[in-house]
């Protein structure tokens, strides 16, 4: 099988179409989403559509969870809570059915996938370190977790001697090795890279990789200045922080 794993898409609709062709390229047989489908972008309804239509399997994230009233918008700061209630005046009863209906974790025969850590995923924490990642292994039985929601892409793993972190592009599953991959953000990376990220897992070769695509910025960010959204969630996009 071939997975296609992406998330943090955040209402970027130039972001996210770009990855979709991407994944088109890729042949998958499958399309997962660890969250966030909502946020901080101007094409909330849009995105959403096209994780109904491309019948994306996908969980909840803090996000999609604050416009359906799952998620408290105090643990927001102010852009945040901002796009947050502009998703909720874009989006139908219908979208908000679907959204309250997402789980916050999916375990498939090859992985799990969760929107922040395994560790309580309904708390989404991060992680961002070997000690975060510590407290994650063994919360869900999986040698495989799907994650999200920092936005950075990484790879946490445990051998049965160790816990230990990768920035390789490409990474293998092999026995007795649990592993945390972080497949970054569609919408908005924050690892100095503006261009959207996405992974795939390979399981006929038992391999992960990242890979990047670029998209139109300038057509994501103009439509977040003009739908009158913060001007930061438009120039972070050039950036990519």
């Amino acid at each position: 099988m071939r997975y296609g794993i992406l998330g943090d898409i955040h209402s970027n609709l130039e972001a996210f179409d770009a990855v979709l062709a991407a994944l088109d390229a890729e042949k998958c047989d499958e399309l997962y989403c660890v969250g966030d489908v909502i946020g901080y972008g101007a094409d909330p309804l849009l995105c959403l559509n096209r994780i109904r239509d491309r019948r994306i399997v996908t969980v909840a994230g803090n996000h999609d969870l604050a416009v359906v009233g799952k998620f408290d918008l105090v643990f927001f700061n102010s852009s945040a809570r901002q796009a947050a209630v502009y998703a909720m005046q874009k989006l139908r009863p219908i979208d908000l059915e679907f959204l309250s209906s997402l789980p916050l974790t999916i375990t498939t025969d090859d992985f799990a996938v969760v929107h922040a850590s395994p560790h309580k995923p309904d708390h989404f924490e991060y992680i961002f370190t070997i000690a975060q990642a510590e407290d994650a292994f063994g919360a869900i039985d999986s040698p495989l977790t799907f994650i999200g929601h920092s936005h950075v892409p990484a790879i946490f793993y445990r051998d049965p001697d160790k816990v230990d972190s990768s920035q390789a592009s490409e990474f293998y599953m092999r026995r007795n090795r649990e592993i945390i991959f972080n497949c970054g953000s569609v919408g908005q990376p924050r690892d100095g890279n503006p261009d959207a990220c996405y992974a795939i897992l390979d399981t006929s070769v038992a391999k992960m990789r990242l890979e990047r695509v670029p998209y139109d910025v300038e057509k994501a960010a103009r439509k977040i200045i003009d739908a009158d959204l913060p001007m930061i969630l438009a120039e972070r996009l050039y950036k990519g922080y």
